[in-house]
């Protein structure tokens, strides 16, 4: 069994529900599995503000693993059209593992949640792409030839799934966005099979 990452960071609780469909699709691969990971919250000063091990929730990540999974799925919730803070920051401690190029042909692809409709879901998508194609990663995104895209009120784009939470929060996932989640897990799962068997 092959494990691929599902890395997240939620402060409402949009981004784990997306995570948990994410792994649903990469557990519809028959060789692939899930491994759930988060990041804690930052803080603005210099001292730690969640314990070394969450509560409750996903554990969080470590380089090792980025290094033993064979593919990763990143999500964040949106920050002024950007990825949020502790996601970046978990990213901006991987340079050991980018000068050994340990994560250099490894497929990754991206999810969001937003609060407004226009709040930056495809920018914070995309934000969230620099640090992996810095690392070598293989980028996939979601195809035209997934109905749910061209149907979809509210998330969803080709540069990966996404959520609209609403305002306070409070819109659940739409059926199209549950799909498009679920099929970008998949995607990712039967790329990084592929990616492992060659």
């Amino acid at each position: 069994m092959h494990e691929i990452l599902v890395l997240y960071y939620s402060a409402t609780g949009s981004v784990r529900e997306l995570a948990q469909l994410v792994a649903r699709g990469i557990a519809m691969e028959p060789e692939a599995s899930p491994r759930i990971r988060s990041v804690p919250r930052v803080s603005t000063v210099c001292e730690a503000t969640e314990p070394a091990v969450p509560d409750t929730g996903a554990p969080y990540a470590t380089a090792q693993d980025l290094e033993e999974c064979i593919g990763v799925a990143v999500g964040s919730p949106t920050r002024f059209g950007n990825m949020a803070a502790p996601m970046k920051y978990f990213w901006d401690a991987t340079g050991a593992l980018w000068a050994r190029g340990a994560l250099s042909g490894k497929p990754a692809c991206v999810f969001t949640s937003t609060t407004t409709m226009h709040g930056g879901q495809e920018s914070t998508l995309l934000s969230m792409l620099p640090p992996l194609l810095h690392h070598g990663m293989v980028i996939v995104g979601l195809p035209y030839t997934e109905p749910d895209l061209t149907t979809t009120t509210s998330g969803g784009s080709p540069y990966g799934a996404s959520h609209w939470a609403g305002p306070g929060n409070d819109r659940p996932i739409s059926d199209e966005e549950r799909r498009l989640a679920i099929a970008l897990g998949r995607r990712l799962a039967q790329v990084a099979l592929r990616l492992k068997a060659s």
